[in-house]
């Protein structure tokens, strides 16, 4: 049974549909998921614990599937990550449930995480979760590299503010989309 999108006027509807049948060349597909991959390596970079768990589960393969992308990640004996072309059966299977991206990203958007269906390795999705849970990009800190400190401070609480103002038109646009979101933490 297809779930009907919570926002239903037409330009979100035409979007929707648009995104639906757009059709990505490989070559793209893949360069873009290396770029996740490097900024997913980024950011674990940033958290030592996170690379130790990572070093835990390695030569471990994750395979990420939302719709018709998947992306087989291993993770390394450095506690990153790297693109597998590996064709055995993934440890642990990740899929996104929602396939659309408008309702991943307005799901995200009002502070919630997207559903997903998980199986395979306990361990390593306990591992996982806890990468989902405990980490996250400092955008200020890496912004200061090439702007400076005050102007990486003004952007970034720049954009909480206008991240603030899109959570407040989804919470109205979608009653209760937004009862539960977390304040931007400066």
């Amino acid at each position: 049974m297809k779930q009907a999108s919570p926002i239903s006027f037409p330009p979100f509807d035409f979007l929707q549909s648009l995104a639906a049948s757009v059709q990505l060349p490989d070559w793209l597909v893949a360069e873009l998921q290396n770029r996740v991959v490097l900024f997913a390596n980024h950011v674990l970079m940033q958290e030592p614990q996170a690379q130790e768990r990572l070093k835990r589960q390695t030569g471990k393969v994750m395979l990420v599937r939302w719709g018709v992308f998947d992306l087989r990640l291993a993770a390394t004996p450095a506690g990153l990550l790297e693109r597998t072309h590996v064709a055995a059966e993934p440890d642990l299977s990740i899929t996104l449930v929602q396939t659309s991206p408008l309702a991943v990203a307005q799901a995200v958007m009002s502070g919630q995480k997207p559903d997903v269906s998980i199986q395979g390795d306990v361990a390593l999705a306990a591992d996982v979760a806890w990468l989902a849970d405990n980490l996250r990009w400092d955008m200020e800190e890496d912004l200061s590299r090439f702007l400076g400190d005050a102007a990486a401070h003004t952007l970034v609480s720049q954009a909480q503010a206008l991240a603030t103002a899109v959570r407040g038109f989804v919470s109205r646009v979608v009653p209760g989309a937004a009862a539960d979101v977390p304040k931007a933490q400066p």
